[in-house]
Formats: C-alpha cells, structure tokens, sequence
C-alpha cells in the first residue's frame, strides 16, 4: 500500500480522527516546513498530516515554502498526496459548500520557487504535466464521494492566483473566459513540485464562496467560514470512505 499524506488548507489545520504516534521536524535543503509532519492512523491506515498554512494558520499563500514541504514529504517515503483546499467558485456549478475534484489547472502566480531544478549543476528537466492531478487518486475519491453519498463536482480547472489579496470581478471574469471554474491560492506550484518527484497527487478543492462579482455585497470572513463549515465536514467523509477503499 502506498504511503499516503494529506495536507490540510484553510479551515483544516488539524485532521479530525488522526491518532498520531509520531511528530517529525524535518530538514530540507529548501528550508523548513510549514510544520511539523504528523503521522498516525486515520481509519485503519498510516497518514502523514501537514498543514499548509501552519498550525495555528500563519503563512499566508504566497510566502509558503512549497519545495520544503513537498522535499520533506517525499523524504518521509510519501507516494500519494490529497491537498484539500478552500476556494473560491466561478462556475454555476461551484456554488459554496461545494466540493470539487479537479483535473485542470492554469497558474496565474508569479515569483514563487516552482522547480527543484534551477540550480546551475541541475539537469534541464522538462516534467509532462498533460494532466496535473492523479487519475487514480481522482478516481478514488469520486468513488469515494458516492459512497459518502455526497454530490460533488468530479471535473473542474483550478487557477490557481498569487494573493494574499481576494480577486477583482474583472480578474475573475477573465479567469473564466480562460475555462476555469475555481480559483484558489495554493494550487500551484504544489501540484508541479509533486510531479517532479513522482508523487501522485490529487485535490479536494472546498468551495467557501462565490468568486469576486458572482454575487452582490462583499465577500466576509464570516460567510466563508460558514461555508467552511459544512465543505470541510463533507470533505473528512469523502477521505474516510477513501482510506476504508
């Protein structure tokens, strides 16, 4: 059985359900975690927990250090990572509290560390990143969801923006003529360092509001925790129904 992690966004600092028998500090030469690596048994099977943001959440989207989190991963003998996030809905069909499973991705952000080949002794490395989330692991967690007897959305494009700041309705109206249906902060280059070290990946993407313009008013802390709420509950369902596959 492949060693399986989940990272945890906003509104998952914690995995509920998670006996941890062990916290690891690791070094990486990209600098250090998140946080620590928390492993332990979630269902009836080993997991390593991190969380993106720290815990308490901390670090905000564009200052993680994606490479040491990913490095530090694969160090631990990871093979498979579920990066559940929260997001914002562009599409009709990503309304709040939605959960999405999606295959696309399009990076809008910028000055971020994305390879681990940069250095003048590296090869030039050129990744296949066709499709960027795992079909298998996607498979798994729509099956999953049926079984969890939860609706969710089992394709959708991600674009993935710089932040910290929440989008213009202009920004989003262009993200949406380029096809995306979500737009979020962490996406990438999470999803790309992974492929670069081999690690199936794949995303449980929450929905916590409608995307800048898709509704009247201002977008609230408060109605995206609301929304959090619920998604994030639906989402530990659709990861135990996972685990117990």
């Amino acid at each position: 059985m492949s060693r399986l992690a989940i990272i945890g966004g906003t509104g998952l600092t914690q995995l509920e359900g998670l006996k941890i028998v062990k916290r690891d500090t690791v070094t990486t030469p990209y600098g250090r975690p998140s946080a620590e690596f928390l492993t332990g048994d979630l269902y009836g099977r080993e997991v390593i927990f991190l969380a993106r943001h720290g815990n308490p959440h901390s670090i905000p989207p564009h200052k993680i250090n994606y490479r040491a989190n990913l490095y530090g991963l694969k160090q631990l003998g990871v093979e498979q990572i579920i990066a559940v996030a929260a997001v914002g809905g562009i599409t009709s069909e990503m309304g709040p509290a939605r959960i999405a499973i999606p295959d696309q991705i399009i990076d809008y952000t910028y000055d971020r560390k994305h390879t681990f080949f940069e250095d003048q002794d590296d090869p030039v490395t050129h990744i296949d990143f066709t499709y960027p989330y795992s079909q298998n692991l996607r498979t798994g967690l729509i099956k999953a969801a049926a079984k969890a007897n939860i609706q969710v959305s089992p394709l959708g494009t991600y674009g993935c923006t710089q932040g910290p700041r929440l989008e213009t309705t202009a920004e989003i109206r262009r993200m949406e003529r380029d096809g995306c249906d979500l737009v979020g902060m962490t996406g990438m280059p999470e999803a790309a360092l992974a492929r670069e070290l081999g690690i199936d990946y794949a995303a449980l993407a929450v929905v916590a509001n409608w995307a800048a313009g898709k509704t009247e008013g201002e977008i609230t802390m408060a109605e995206i925790e609301q929304h959090l709420h619920k998604g994030m509950a639906d989402a530990g369902e659709i990861l135990k129904q996972f685990i117990a596959a």
